[in-house]
């Protein structure tokens, strides 16, 4: 652990880490895109987690739903993934005993894991179910876990700015 404590006080302390964290503007401009992205992707996923459970666009096939936002989560993702590697590249230091990032990084391996797993067992199939009156168990169990996941990222990556 001190091999990777020593790594996260190299990279806050470099000149770009630095320069992050001490810009008036720079931080709170990359922050706020990073929240943006996070709504994005977080939005579109709810849109899909949601049809999946039956509570919205019923009528509509979910491969097309998924098609349609997909391009839309990735764009989400690949900003928010570096506006937070830029984040924490100004705090890593600060971030390496945060309980609360911590957690958020775990949740979101996790919510990482969740539709890869999705797409390679249910959704292969998901020309034979995505009209039914039903969505199987299987999937709906995803997206409720997918919703669990990506609301506990938002919390606790809120709960960062107060552990010490």
């Amino acid at each position: 652990m001190h091999l990777l404590l020593h790594f996260c006080q190299w990279l806050c302390h470099t000149s770009l880490g630095t320069a992050i964290r001490e810009s008036t503007y720079v931080y709170p401009i990359i922050e706020t895109i990073h929240t943006l992205a996070t709504v994005l992707l977080v939005g579109t996923v709810v849109i899909v987690d949601l049809r999946l459970l039956g509570l919205l666009l019923k009528r509509e096939p979910v491969s097309q739903i998924a098609g349609q936002l997909l391009p839309w989560t990735w764009l989400g993702f690949i900003i928010m993934l570096v506006t937070g590697l830029l984040l924490f590249w100004a705090e890593a230091e600060k971030m390496y005993g945060n309980p609360a990032f911590r957690i958020k990084l775990l949740l979101l391996l996790l919510a990482g894991l969740n539709p890869l797993i999705f797409h390679f067992t249910i959704y292969r199939r998901v020309s034979t179910w995505e009209l039914a009156p039903v969505t199987p168990t299987r999937a709906k169990a995803a997206a409720f876990l997918s919703l669990t996941l990506w609301s506990g990222i938002i919390i606790t990556g809120r709960a960062i700015a107060y552990f010490h």
